[in-house]
């Protein structure tokens, strides 16, 4: 790790059962102001979900104190270097899900999902001729980057999934259907709705999309685009070959741009993709009307 990357940003999930998780909530916001973390962290009876980042120091032993707890002792973590903290504060809260469906079923990621697939294996299985392939985060998502030849969901939020799947893919049941996401939590529910709603041949990105960007021999292939992430940075890049292209377009001009920007507008705040010249010529603002708004006050 070089000087300038004194930082780490970690993501980490894992369904298990927590005793008590509305006080194991209360609890590890307190132990997580004490270490000096930030980030968000998400805890329900069916597990944990989190992003945080810190530096060095800390990140190592936020590791080492939750795999000694024996419930998250074979979590995975995800880890990137950073040059400074991904977040402001440390969020920690109890929720009924870790991820927002309120399907109508019963879903455990432990007894029912899609078959897990490494990133070679994804990536063989994205050249095959016979696959689907199902990009399971929101359209704002997609649009910044996504796998080639990917579906795009028309949804705003994860609870829509199981209808969006009724509505648009119902005559697909028997295909072999390709999942992905950020980090790999949202396919553990959605492969797991597909099986439910009869899809018969389902499979998700062990990892999600940042574990794909980091594999070595893959090395994001496939990928167009950045990828959306839940933090200051906003998106990372992950196709490090150099067949990797820009999809996203600029709010303002429709030219190919990369970059989401909040608007300079905090009463505003939207977050919009914005090619370099107008980011400059529309002062960061994703609307005449928003700069006026400032300007004016």
């Amino acid at each position: 790790m070089s000087d300038t990357n004194n930082y780490r940003i970690l993501l980490y999930y894992k369904f298990v059962a927590i005793p008590e998780a509305e006080q194991f909530a209360t609890e590890h916001l307190a132990y997580c102001k004490e270490l000096g973390v930030k980030g968000r962290i998400l805890i329900a009876d069916e597990g944990i979900n989190g992003t945080l980042s810190g530096t060095f120091q800390q990140t190592e032993q936020y590791m080492n104190d939750m795999k000694a707890n024996p419930l998250f002792s074979d979590m995975v973590f995800k880890i990137d270097d950073a040059e400074n903290h991904a977040f402001k504060k440390i969020f920690v809260r109890y929720k009924k899900e870790l991820v927002t469906l309120r399907y109508d079923k019963p879903l455990d990621p432990n007894t029912l999902t899609g078959t897990h697939l490494s990133p070679k294996e994804f990536h063989d299985y994205l050249q095959r001729e016979d696959v689907i392939v199902l990009d399971g985060r929101s359209d704002y998502e997609y649009d910044l980057g996504h796998f080639r030849n990917a579906i795009r969901p028309d949804l705003k939020t994860f609870k829509e999934f199981p209808e969006w799947l009724r509505e648009n893919m119902a005559d697909l049941k028997d295909k072999p259907i390709l999942t992905y996401c950020t980090g790999g939590i949202r396919c553990e529910k959605l492969t797991g709705v597909m099986l439910s709603e009869g899809f018969k041949d389902v499979y998700q990105l062990d990892g999600g999309i940042v574990t794909y960007g980091k594999d070595e021999e893959v090395q994001g292939r496939l990928f167009d685009g950045k990828c959306y992430v839940f933090d200051e940075r906003i998106s990372v890049p992950i196709n490090r070959t150099d067949e990797a292209v820009v999809v996203g377009k600029c709010h303002h001009c429709g030219s190919p741009a990369d970059t989401y920007i909040n608007c300079a507008d905090d009463t505003c705040h939207r977050q919009h993709i914005v090619c370099p010249d107008c980011e400059e010529s529309h002062h960061g603002f994703c609307s005449e009307e928003c700069e006026d708004h400032v300007t004016s006050v």
